[in-house]
């Protein structure tokens, strides 16, 4: 997994815990609970080494709105395939902030939200705003949104170098409640992405002279890149207690890429121990490759575009993890109606079908586009501290 889409899936599993805890089982039109989240979240794969605080205040000004703020580290430590390959060893730091409200009104909830991420050589503002309707007697919750986000993209150790991009993305999620223990939701999103779209510093091998050397240059990506998702979700409540989930989710984009998502979730309370929760899942990911997408190309300039990154390559993953949360008793928290600590572990295997390890060739013993395939296993870490007040 290379930096950007290992910051992008970390970054999901602290949006997952940190903002929204363990459970989050409301349909109605509420205003999150005032609460604070102090975490800190690693992840350790394929050469890739993330890690960092993030801390989230949420307050609740006269029942009608909602506010928060998050601040949020990434210290970044690569040696990734794609490094050790074409290029050498970094240590970079990004800073992220973000500030949003919530507006209810009646059965209505506004949500408003921006976001400002900043490394050395990328900087990135987001925009987003959403709007959910209780409908039904509660039973049913429509949500619309729009995020947009503006990019810049520079390349280390060149000041000339300066692309931008763009996304748009659209969403909408009908949450259904079918009985007392049954809870549906279907969603579906449509995103957006131009400009520069690559990664600056990938490179593309092709073959050279009478095939049995190899050279090598950057990415070409076309400047467009559109994308499909749907997903259904159901939350089954068992009569001790428990929870059952199960997700599903479909991609597609123009580049050719299809993808399927499996996720089953189990969350369990303790009655022999008050205020602990235990938590188990698995997921699986089945990914297709880009059209444009070759580990090795016949010779320079065989395709109009060409990439090499291996998250645009064939790949499966499967994700076990499990989530602990206990609610803290002691006199010293008195000042908070409830606080827990909480930690959430997951392993992570992929396996590349089209992506072969170069760095396993050093000393010549393959030919040339026989190199063995990819795989490698990422440990995602995240432990915290929820205070509500």
């Amino acid at each position: 997994m290379n930096k950007t889409a290992a910051i992008l899936f970390l970054r999901s599993f602290v949006l997952l815990t940190a903002s929204f805890g363990l459970l989050n089982t409301s349909n109605a039109a509420v205003l999150p609970e005032d609460r604070a989240d102090i975490l800190y979240h690693s992840y350790d794969g394929g050469g890739v080494k993330i890690d960092g605080p993030s801390i989230l205040v949420r307050k609740n000004i006269a029942d009608k709105v909602s506010v928060y703020g998050n601040y949020y580290v990434d210290e970044v430590t690569g040696a990734s395939i794609d490094v050790m390959t074409f290029g050498s060893p970094y240590t970079e730091e990004r800073e992220e902030f973000s500030v949003g409200a919530d507006y209810l009104y009646d059965k209505t909830i506004m949500s408003f939200g921006y976001t400002n991420s900043n490394e050395n050589d990328f900087e990135a503002e987001t925009y987003n705003i959403g709007f959910s309707q209780d409908f039904f007697g509660d039973l049913s919750t429509l949500s619309i949104g729009f995020t947009y986000g503006e990019n810049t993209i520079g390349r280390t150790g060149d000041p000339e170098f300066e692309e931008f991009s763009d996304s748009k993305r659209f969403r909408i999620g009908l949450t259904q409640v079918i009985t007392k223990n049954f809870l549906l939701s279907l969603n579906a999103e449509t995103v957006t992405d131009q400009g520069f779209l690559n990664n600056p510093y990938r490179q593309v091998r092709f073959l050279t002279g009478d095939g049995t050397t190899a050279s090598s240059r950057s990415e070409l990506y076309p400047n467009t890149r559109n994308s499909d998702a749907f997903s259904i979700k159901g939350i089954y409540y068992l009569p001790y207690r428990a929870s059952l989930r199960a997700d599903y989710r479909t991609y597609s984009d123009s580049f050719g890429v299809e993808a399927e998502n499996y996720e089953i979730r189990y969350v369990h309370p303790l009655k022999s121990v008050q205020g602990l929760i235990l938590e188990a899942r698995v997921r699986t990911n089945d990914q297709t490759q880009a059209d444009f997408y070759s580990d090795l190309l016949p010779f320079d300039g065989a395709t109009n575009f060409f990439a090499r990154d291996k998250e645009l390559s064939t790949f499966t993953s499967i994700q076990f993890g499990f989530g602990i949360s206990y609610e803290l008793k002691a006199k010293w928290l008195s000042a908070f109606d409830k606080t827990t600590i909480n930690l959430q572990y997951d392993r992570i295997e992929f396996d590349y079908d089209n992506f072969r390890d170069l760095t396993a060739n050093q000393n010549g013993e393959f030919a040339i586009g026989e190199e063995p395939l990819y795989s490698f296993e990422a440990d995602v870490v995240r432990l915290y501290l929820s205070f509500w007040y």
